[in-house]
């Protein structure tokens, strides 16, 4: 770290060349993106693969997300046939939810760490075996014990796909095209969530309860062999940030980058390519490298709660875990609704009810995904060619609509009886504001400080589930309200908690500066990018 990287603002990176003398670019329109992070000139750094070998990556992170969903929640709209056929009280089956939840956030504090010390493959393959163990034991659980024992193992088990997959896109995608790769996340994260009781309805028609989770094992043993096979190493040791490699600032946040600077050649993109590429054979390997000190192991297995003194963690985290509140009020209330008068569906028709969230969250990761990049781009020529990551936030402005609305039409309408189609309609909509919260909130996170990215996904994921763990014993107590009530109550609570970002738009710039000296000192005593 030199002079200048003290004074480097963290996320606020040179994105765009609006003067266009840059050979550090990629054309795009009318002026020229600057790559962030900077490749190396190293053959294997996975910034410097091809586009097919980066969406090959990117496939393999996306059916990971999908077996790891589908393993975790398809038991959702059969929660009362297990009851019926276990003895176990429904109070307990969602009590091992909520554990579940807990266990996929703070068990991470483990997990994480091994993954960006040892590699990150080989976690992702333990991972899926321990779904797919976990998924052939529930059909044999007999007791509460079991029940929270198993939901509790396969919350630790299953960590990767809360906070590791986010950092795997950040490995092998460019600033400028990250938010794009990270609502496809978002969309398989939670799409995965809503396809499983869809299919989970029909199963459970034709052959029981205890085949929903034989499905599921199938299901992850099938992406286990694809994952072994296609699913590559992206650790890799770089020893530059992205912050102070794309341009300086003084303390009021003024861009010092000059001439010099901005005619740096990329090696790896203009550049000569060194090293010798990795066999197929060789990318088959599993922990045969090592990417951390045992210091730093420890280091990266506290430093998460640490990193929540930073506000912008803090509230990319609350904003994250609101998101899955309202995920969570929609699960719980859905089979309840649409199984009770006047709907009287079965469980198969309640799962199909969920393909009106399969759309709504298609539509909202579009939105802050692949149109947040370009609005980040354009946002940036109009700003000197300086991205900050608190443009992208602008998009929640949809959010201000949609949340409210559709927490009322939801509960409002059930209350009063309103056709399915109008409900299918709300589901919909709180699914769509869900993933717009979701990606900006992720997106807004990584962006402000990648150099520490699997950290502050980590951080980002403790604030997120504790949230859903605490509402898992709240719901209950809040729909005694009635369905009108709670609702309209969701509603307004939804739309202050969104309208914060308007709070972060104005001062979350001034808060990277604050925080800025403690982050350098940080990134100097870790490993760069991960």
């Amino acid at each position: 770290m030199g002079v200048t990287d003290d004074l480097a603002i963290p996320g606020s990176v040179y994105l765009v060349d609006v003067q266009e003398k840059s050979t550090v670019v990629h054309a795009k329109h009318d002026h020229a993106i600057v790559l962030s992070p900077t490749p190396s000139n190293d053959i294997n750094d996975p910034l410097n693969w091809s586009k097919g070998r980066k969406l090959m990556q990117a496939v393999c992170v996306m059916i990971y997300t999908s077996a790891i969903g589908i393993g975790t929640t398809v038991l959702y709209s059969i929660l009362q046939p297990i009851t019926d056929d276990t003895g176990i009280p429904l109070s307990t089956l969602n009590a091992g939810t909520g554990y579940m939840f807990l266990f996929l956030g703070w068990g991470a504090l483990i997990n994480q760490p091994l993954a960006l010390t040892f590699g990150k493959r080989g976690i992702y393959l333990l991972s899926v075996i321990g779904n797919i163990a976990m998924c052939l034991w529930t059909p044999y659980v007999k007791t509460e014990g079991q029940w929270i024992a198993s939901k509790i193992i396969q919350g630790y088990l299953c960590t990767p796909v809360e906070s590791l997959c986010e950092v795997s896109i950040a490995d092998v995608f460019f600033a400028h095209e990250r938010g794009t790769y990270i609502g496809i996340y978002t969309l398989f994260l939670f799409g995965s969530n809503y396809f499983a009781p869809l299919i989970a309805g029909f199963i459970y028609d034709g052959q029981g309860w205890h085949w929903v989770m034989y499905w599921a094992a199938l299901i992850n043993a099938a992406a286990l062999v694809f994952l072994f096979i296609f699913m590559e190493e992206t650790n890799y040791v770089r020893t530059t940030s992205e912050a102070t490699e794309g341009a300086a600032f003084d303390s009021e946040g003024t861009s010092v980058k000059d001439e010099k600077d901005s005619s740096t050649t990329v090696q790896g993109i203009s550049g000569h390519l060194i090293g010798t590429p990795t066999t197929f054979i060789q990318r088959l390997a599993i922990f045969n490298n090592r990417y951390a000190s045992n210091k730093m192991l420890l280091t990266m297995a506290y430093r998460p709660v640490v990193l929540l003194r930073f506000p912008v963690v803090f509230w990319a985290g609350f904003q994250y875990g609101t998101c899955l509140v309202w995920y969570n009020v929609l699960n719980a209330t859905c089979s309840l609704i649409f199984s009770g008068a006047p709907y009287n569906f079965r469980a198969s028709f309640v799962g199909l009810t969920y393909i009106g969230p399969l759309i709504g969250m298609l539509i909202g990761t579009f939105y802050s995904g692949w149109v947040g990049d370009r609005f980040a781009v354009r946002y940036a020529r109009q700003t000197g060619g300086i991205r900050e990551p608190e443009h992208r936030l602008w998009l929640m402005v949809v959010s201000l609509l949609l949340c409210p609305s559709s927490l009322i039409l939801w509960g409002v309408g059930a209350s009063k009886g309103v056709s399915w189609a109008g409900l299918v309609v709300g589901m919909g909509m709180i699914s769509c504001s869900t993933g717009i919260g979701s990606s900006l909130s992720i997106g807004y996170a990584l962006d402000s400080y990648k150099d520490l990215s699997g950290e502050v996904m980590m951080a980002v994921i403790l604030v997120r589930n504790t949230l859903s763990f605490a509402i898992g014993y709240g719901i209950t107590p809040w729909l005694n309200m009635g369905l009108q009530n709670t609702f309209i109550s969701a509603a307004f609570v939804g739309l202050a908690i969104t309208m914060t970002f308007l709070l972060v738009i104005k001062w979350g710039k001034s808060w990277r500066i604050a925080s800025r000296k403690l982050y350098w000192g940080y990134v100097a005593t870790g490993t760069l990018g991960h």
